[in-house]
């Protein structure tokens, strides 16, 4: 099956049974791939170096205990039951728990917020009553170090997940090709194992920007039968070594390993917690599949089948004291070659699906101006998280390739991923905290609860790995850092950047002033000046006007803002206005996306912004015609600080800014009233009596839309130029090394070596037109 089934009905949940046993079949292949492949090194990286099993089985007994408590606490409890109901509209992942806690308090540190985004239908943030405004979202507004912080964990969480997405790769393929030790002699297989794990990890790499929908459809049968496959092993080796081996799932045992090993064994919890690795992908790919789907797959065949295989695997080593800790070594010789085949395209599978969540949170930072600009291909046009970036996809390759040379074993490889899992896992339980308390509005007490209780069993583990920095746990903890600063510094100076613009954008009299007494000329087409701002003139167009005494006939200001939504209807997605007098032929467009949404092409753009400027014009001509014979000063129209004029939603339905204003262009336009008022409608009907009966003046309106609409039509045949700006930052004089080192030298070098916004937006060349800005900030 296609995965395009999944994303067509993943979002809604009102699926009949059998569409919600299919999607949990589907997904399979995409959510459960890397979690399902840890039986084949926990094992061996638990018990590495750092504990030996006796004849007396304590150690693996208390293993087990510990693999079957932690998949059912962490996994089980915490994902399945509670933090899956943390979704943002359907979508999941770090940056969903961090949107939702930004529209329910303002800790946002994105700009451009406007209270027209908090009514876009995708938006859903509902008012607690005055008595659950707790102390928790009063000091979370209060204090902007807090709003830093909360971004810093933010970050942080997404620098592991990148981390995660280069390090699983690694340790499952090398795992899966592993098995070759047994299989072959031993002066053979080491000669063995390393190529053939950098060959498939080159081909894995290679094949990304084919797209995952290209070849999904076998990533559900491979990782079905190879859950099937570990859960008969399992049983096979239950019933044939150690049937009572069940009784090692008593909590008993766990103390007892603890009290036994002491120190040794809890550093062997660095190994024990791979067998939740993946566990994250449950919530992240979230927006393909339903809760219901999720919830069925998991806990009626992945959990199953991995507590028998690693019940099958511990009733094997309890038997077996002084044979090498393997996977393989469980598996009977008549059958280990299929299963060395099937682990690998299993391995494979749960790789290629943490290499798309890799590319899909870089693409949720980027629309977010938390990454510098790369190039996004979107590999296909009905599933809204294939995507590929060509630049990450190559990094990641040769440091995967690099890891897996430079480790060349499944315990510093174990190390090195356990770190980055447990560090993900508790940045989700301390936002979950908070989304318990600001979104779902529950006392906090049990959010404290829910930290305390999952968060004491994480950071055990997390304290564990830690333990193994100079054994591999370093690598993770120096990529983090790497990518954060390069994050957090795009990030800082994207802010200031908008807050110079801000401070220095040009009124509307300068611009109403130009005109022939100054030289200025209006020559034919249209032009898109583009812009952070929603109000007011850029200061670059003012560059771009005194170097070059020339403007088009057709001016629009163009805002492209992220909103923190995963989505945003394309029906709700331009917001125009006008800049000045209609006879002045500017206009202002704010172009909103959600961090999932995908960007359109510049063809698109530009006859849907054409479009976009004609439904509008149609609308305020008619309202304004409609003005004759209704009041219009109480028709809870809102207003652009800069022009005067109302910005309205133009779609199937909009929505104006700062207001609940419905707008439609049609015959009968019906506006709603604003916020903070009492519900009232106002209604403009305009049918063919009323245009029988207008006088000179309506045919006078009539007559200067159809003006104003040829010109527009006569500027986009005359061609589109695109002006934006290109910008260099320069640290203020008395600035400290540290802000001058980051922004003279740091900021401009991730410029200068990052897509610029042409390319974002994919602008042809022969249309662009740059103005140079320095920001000395």
């Amino acid at each position: 099956m296609d995965l395009e089934f999944g994303n067509c009905w993943g979002n809604s949940r009102k699926d009949s049974w059998k569409t919600i046993l299919l999607l949990a079949y589907q997904s399979l292949g995409v959510v459960y791939g890397d979690l399902s492949i840890s039986p084949l090194y926990v094992y061996t990286s638990t018990f590495a170096e750092d504990i030996e099993h006796s004849e007396t089985n304590e150690e693996i007994f208390g293993t087990l205990s510990f693999v079957f408590w932690t998949l059912t606490l962490v996994p089980l409890f915490k994902y399945v039951f509670v933090v899956l109901r943390a979704d943002d509209n359907g979508e999941g992942g770090t940056f969903a728990l961090y949107s939702l806690i930004c529209r329910h308090a303002k800790v946002s540190l994105l700009p451009n917020r406007q209270h027209s985004d908090e009514a876009l239908s995708t938006y859903k943030m509902e008012e607690p009553p005055a008595k659950m405004n707790s102390m928790v979202k009063l000091l979370l507004e209060k204090y902007k170090a807090l709003h830093t912080a909360l971004l810093i964990v933010v970050l942080l969480g997404t620098c592991m997940v990148i981390g995660d997405g280069l390090l699983t790769p690694a340790i499952s393929v090398f795992s899966a090709v592993s098995g070759l030790e047994v299989s072959m002699s031993k002066k053979h297989h080491q000669y063995a194992v390393i190529p053939i794990t950098c060959f498939i990890l080159v081909c894995l790499f290679a094949l990304q920007h084919y797209g995952t929908h290209r070849v999904g459809f076998l990533f559900a049968p491979i990782v079905l039968a190879w859950l099937l496959c570990i859960s008969t092993l399992g049983l096979y080796n239950i019933f044939k070594w150690n049937p009572h081996i069940y009784k090692a799932l008593s909590p008993y045992y766990m103390f007892k390993f603890l009290k036994k090993t002491r120190i040794s064994g809890w550093m062997s919890l660095g190994g024990i917690l791979l067998c939740i690795t993946g566990s994250e992908a449950m919530f992240a790919d979230l927006g393909h599949f339903s809760y219901m789907a999720i919830q069925i797959a998991f806990t009626f065949l992945v959990y199953p089948a991995l507590i028998l295989a690693y019940m099958g695997q511990a009733a094997y080593l309890s038997n077996h004291h002084h044979l090498q800790i393997s996977f393989y070594a469980s598996v009977p010789e008549s059958v280990r070659w299929p299963v060395i085949i099937l682990a690998i395209l299993a391995s494979v599978v749960g790789s290629q699906a943490i290499i798309s969540g890799t590319f899909s949170i870089i693409n949720q930072s980027q629309s977010l101006g938390c990454f510098p600009r790369v190039k996004v291909v979107h590999t296909s046009d009905k599933i809204h998280g294939q995507v590929y970036i060509p630049e990450i996809n190559w990094i990641l390759m040769i440091l995967c390739i690099a890891v897996t040379i430079g480790f060349r074993d499944t315990k510093h490889m174990g190390n090195a991923s356990g770190l980055a899992v447990m560090t993900v896992m508790l940045v989700t339980t301390c936002l979950t905290s908070l989304v318990i308390i600001l979104c779902w509005h529950k006392p906090p007490i049990i959010a404290l609860c829910f930290l305390l209780f999952f968060g004491s069993i994480e950071l055990l583990y997390f304290s564990a790995s830690l333990m193994k920095f100079c054994e591999g746990a370093w690598f993770p903890i120096l990529l983090a850092l790497f990518l954060m600063i390069i994050m957090f510094l795009w990030h800082y100076a994207s802010i200031k950047k908008y807050e110079y613009d801000l401070h220095n954008k040009v009124s509307l009299d300068w611009l109403l002033a130009l005109g022939p007494s100054l030289g200025i000329a209006r020559v034919p087409g249209i032009g898109l000046v583009f812009t952070d701002l929603t109000t007011g003139i850029p200061a670059n167009f003012s560059r771009f006007v005194t170097n070059l005494p020339a403007y088009h006939r057709i001016l629009v200001f163009v805002c492209v803002k992220s909103v923190p939504v995963p989505h945003v209807p394309v029906a709700e997605r331009y917001l125009v206005g006008r800049v000045g007098p209609p006879e002045h032929r500017s206009y202002r467009c704010i172009v909103r996306y959600g961090y999932r949404d995908v960007h359109q092409d510049i063809d698109s753009f530009e006859s849907e912004l054409v479009e976009k400027l004609s439904d509008f014009i149609q609308y305020d001509w008619y309202r304004a015609r409609a003005s004759n014979v209704s009041n219009n000063e109480d028709d809870g129209s809102c207003s652009n600080e800069s022009s005067g004029h109302r910005l309205t939603v133009i779609g199937t339905m909009g929505l104006c800014e700062d207001s609940l204003q419905l707008a439609s262009v049609s015959d009968v336009v019906e506006i709603d009233a604003p916020l903070g008022t009492r519900e009232r409608r106002v209604r403009f009907a305009i049918d063919g009596d009323n245009e029988h009966d207008n006088d000179t003046e309506s045919v006078t309106v009539h007559h200067q839309m159809q003006q104003e609409l040829e010109d527009l039509y006569a500027g986009q045949e005359s061609g589109i130029a695109f002006i934006l700006g290109h910008s260099h930052v320069r640290a203020k004089p008395g600035s400290s090394v540290f802000k001058k080192l980051a922004l003279n030298y740091g900021y401009n070098f991730l410029r200068r070596n990052c897509r610029g916004p042409d390319v974002a937006l994919k602008v042809p060349p022969v249309s662009l037109l740059e103005v140079g800005m320095v920001y000395v900030l």
